[in-house]
């Protein structure tokens, strides 16, 4: 997917949301084609199941291909992850949807169980991922740093757990902006009337979720009640300053969406990206509504390439794994335990956006209620 649309709906359960239409015309069953070790891969807990990873590697490698869906080149450095895989293992990487939400990679799970066109591997919203293993859709899968994530980021059943995160942001066009905001409370200025944007509609987007939740915590609201974040975009609304624009790299570029609230990471992506062209992007996190949110990696537990799928998550949280996420100015899961044995990249690391304190994360029980509120009220919020 391009970060043209929204990454990563983190909303599920009782929101009406359309699914994409995935063909399985001409699929065929599930092919296990890693022989005998690709079969135990499919049941296989962590790689000294297998017979440690270099068993992983030959299972993987004789499969030879890996499955992923929604999982754009420009969004938190995926295509030189991507790419490094590709190069390491010799595995081709088909990347379906690019520009595909959560909810259209748990439609592909679903739809086409069975099949050898269902993705191996996802990457989900937080309560996307607490849904998705609910439904029993992942399969549980210890990666060899599986110690070493926090508690918090990951489900104790293994099923999934964060890859990279951060926090919500103001993106701001200082030559379009003669003042560029620092807090969410400046937004309702007269000055900023038609220039704020969202990066997707809240009730589908992790990132656009965020960002309410991020007002909430702004105006008196709490991970118990994110009502508040509604309010301050209804206000936005009525003054018009909000701009019903989803903002892309492509509206960024053209200075069709000169404020946008999106994670840290993707507007300094794009203060870098546009600089050559004449773009003066600035970021920075608001002091009065600091939200951060991580997302998950998963592995589809009907995966047509079991080794590959687990493989790839091997990959992904090594340190070379992680360190390219941080080279795209997302925040890797790891970054507390590779800082303290060295192996962080400290470059790439001094460049994210300065936020102080340690992060904390609604509960799926705080995150459900606020999935229920915002299906409830956000269309009328924004509305007329």
């Amino acid at each position: 997917m391009t970060v043209s649309l929204p990454r990563t709906a983190v909303l599920a359960g009782g929101l009406a949301v359309v699914a994409l239409t995935l063909s399985a015309c001409g699929a065929a069953p599930t092919a296990q084609s890693g022989g005998a070790a690709g079969g135990k891969a499919a049941t296989a807990t962590s790689a000294e199941q297998l017979g440690g990873m270099n068993a992983l590697v030959a299972a993987a490698k004789k499969e030879g291909t890996l499955h992923a869906i929604a999982l754009p080149r420009d969004w938190a450095n995926y295509g030189a992850l991507l790419d490094g895989f590709t190069k390491k293992y010799g595995i081709k990487v088909s990347v379906e949807s690019p520009d595909g939400s959560s909810q259209d990679e748990i439609n592909a799970i679903t739809s086409r169980k069975g099949q050898d066109r269902a993705p191996d591997v996802v990457d989900l919203g937080s309560s996307f991922a607490l849904s998705a293993a609910q439904q029993g859709l992942l399969a549980p899968y210890k990666v060899a740093s599986f110690d070493k994530i926090p508690a918090q980021q990951k489900d104790a059943q293994a099923r999934w757990y964060n890859d990279y995160g951060g926090y919500i942001s103001i993106g701001c066009d200082a030559k379009r902006v003669k003042k560029c905001p620092t807090t969410l409370a400046e937004l309702l200025k007269p000055e900023y009337k038609g220039k704020v944007a969202l990066n997707g509609n809240p009730t589908k987007s992790g990132s656009a979720f965020g960002g309410v939740y991020a007002a909430a915590l702004a105006n008196g609201g709490s991970f118990d009640d994110i009502q508040p974040g509604l309010d301050f975009f209804a206000k936005l609304k009525k003054n018009g300053n909000y701009t019903p624009v989803e903002s892309t790299p492509a509206t960024v570029e053209k200075g069709e969406t000169p404020i946008s609230i999106d994670w840290d990471y993707l507007n300094a992506g794009y203060a870098e990206e546009f600089k050559s062209k004449g773009v003066d992007w600035k970021v920075a996190v608001p002091t009065d509504g600091r939200f951060s949110q991580y997302y998950s990696q998963a592995i589809n537990k009907n995966a047509p390439h079991p080794a590959a799928a687990r493989l790839w998550q091997e990959y992904l949280y090594s340190a070379e794994g992680q360190n390219l996420f941080l080279k795209g100015y997302a925040r890797p899961a790891l970054m507390t335990a590779m800082a303290k044995d060295g192996t962080l990249d400290k470059a790439a690391a001094a460049k994210l956006p300065k936020v102080t304190g340690t992060p904390k994360f609604p509960t799926e029980a705080q995150q459900a209620k606020a999935k229920q509120v915002l299906g409830q009220g956000w269309g009328k919020a924004v509305s007329g």
